[in-house]
């Protein structure tokens, strides 16, 4: 007896040994990267506000935000992601659970005459009937399914984050569309006047040419600036109309405001300009909290795969009853029990392993490079949105005097024209420079709106990583 135990023990330390493949040289190449903010505040800058988009102050933006934010597929696909994720989970914490499961067998079978069962079971046909529970419970000696859960909650706050960030993306796209078309609105109003002022331009040079106070060159100059007049606002309400579309496919079903009902840029209330980069811009940003998860869910599944290269044991047991012939189920002679421990080796399956573990800590450096990518790109966004802004003060500061300037010089122009002391080629120079800085006033006006919202939307939205990650 003493024999038999020790060859058996020598067989199991054997078949241990055999099934433990080793993961040596095998580890991830990527490093996390995590480089200072630039002109990082000394003070705290105060978060952006979840609902950043009203504080324009115009009602009809904040309609179609929401309205976004109810109807929109992309929004849709990114909640779908993470009840896949969150069920994913669900699934993954049961692992470490004792797994019970009823059976219940009826078979009616004609047993062989010459078989291993003499007469009168032999040649007779009985029924054989089961009715047991089984119960399996994984006991997790090396941390497999705790990786596993880790990895799935991890996958879980990547998806929170994705449908965060997808609110943010969302909510800032439609927001810039809708500042496109208030510029383009103001702009079809800036070439509406430019428009009337020339066609107004055109009946006083007849007039001077039917007095004889001007020639056909000024009159067919006149003429000429009408069509062009026509052209760049035909070409402005093309690109409302774009707009518009563009718009209507963000927020899905529903009635866009009427050119009449859209504000001016001086209605829209400015949003306060952040001074600098808040240093910990990276913890406001759902994507980076996203890509962080997912580094830590690859991880997991690394420590996963580890997991693999070790045995597993089993607890197994059985209770119930079977029989011959159903009359007897409920016998106490009918009844069976069984309990006992099942290992299973990795015997031989070493590079089925390290193949498996390779792969896994690919998929860990490709999340690691991805949150770097992440990071970059976040620092990279909200450096241009503030540089942006400074930059637009200034060139706002600029442009109002040099309308000032070129206002001053058309009404000079258009002064000595009617008293016959210049040409109309210089009240059409003149008034050429009017139009192109009221133009450029629009253009500018809208562009700082834009600049804004990129700066929200750099900013994180509103979102901080804990709201990203419980978000639902």
């Amino acid at each position: 007896m003493r024999t038999n135990r020790t060859v058996l023990a020598g067989v199991a330390a054997a078949l241990l040994l055999a099934g433990c493949a080793s993961t040596q040289g095998i580890a991830p190449q990527a490093q996390l990267r995590e480089p200072a903010v630039p002109q990082a505040a000394a003070q705290p800058v105060a978060p952006v506000s979840s609902t950043w988009w009203r504080d324009f102050g115009d009602p009809q933006l904040d309609a179609l935000v929401e309205q976004a934010l109810r109807d929109s597929p992309t929004l849709g696909v990114a909640k779908a992601r993470l009840r896949r994720a969150q069920s994913t989970t669900d699934v993954a914490r049961t692992a470490d659970q004792p797994q019970f499961q009823g059976q219940f067998d009826f078979t009616r079978e004609r047993f062989s005459e010459n078989g291993l069962l003499p007469p009168p079971l032999g040649g007779s046909t009985r029924d054989s009937v089961t009715a047991q529970v089984n119960m399996n419970w994984e006991l997790d000696f090396f941390g497999r399914n705790q990786a596993a859960l880790r990895a799935a909650l991890g996958t879980e706050r990547a998806a929170q984050a994705d449908v965060a960030a997808a609110r943010v993306v969302l909510a800032s796209n439609v927001a810039r569309s809708y500042f496109q078309l208030v510029r383009a609105n103001e702009q079809i109003a800036v070439a509406e006047r430019t428009l009337a002022q020339r066609e107004e331009q055109l009946k006083l040079v007849r007039q001077r040419v039917s007095a004889g106070l001007d020639t056909n060159l000024e009159l067919r100059q006149s003429e000429g600036a009408l069509p062009e007049a026509r052209q760049q606002l035909e070409a402005l309400r093309e690109q409302a109309q774009v707009t518009r579309n563009a718009l209507a496919a963000l927020v899905g079903a529903g009635e866009l405001p009427a050119p009449a009902k859209l504000p001016t840029m001086a209605a829209l209330r400015p949003i306060t300009t952040v001074p600098a980069l808040p240093a910990d811009l990276l913890g406001r940003r759902p994507d980076v909290a996203a890509a962080r998860a997912r580094v830590e869910a690859a991880t997991q599944n690394v420590k996963e795969a580890q997991a693999e290269f070790y045995p597993s044991v089993n607890l197994v047991a059985f209770a119930g009853l079977t029989s011959l012939g159903l009359n007897n189920l409920i016998d106490l002679g009918s009844r069976q029990l069984g309990v006992g421990p099942a290992v299973r080796l990795p015997i031989f399956a070493e590079d089925r392993l390290r193949a498996g573990l390779r792969g896994r800590t690919a998929d860990l450096d490709a999340a690691i490079e991805s949150y770097n990518g992440a990071v970059v790109e976040a620092i990279h966004e909200a450096a241009d949105a503030v540089a942006s802004l400074q930059s637009l003060a200034r060139q706002l500061a600029e442009q109002r005097q040099a309308l000032a300037a070129a206002e001053g010089a058309y009404d000079i122009a258009l002064q000595r024209y009617r008293a016959g002391l210049g040409t109309f080629l210089n009240v059409l120079s003149a008034e050429t420079s009017v139009l192109a800085q009221r133009r450029l006033g629009v253009d500018l006006a809208a562009r700082v709106l834009d600049a804004r919202v990129a700066l929200c939307r750099a900013l994180g939205g509103g979102v901080t990583e804990q709201t990203a990650l419980a978000a639902h």
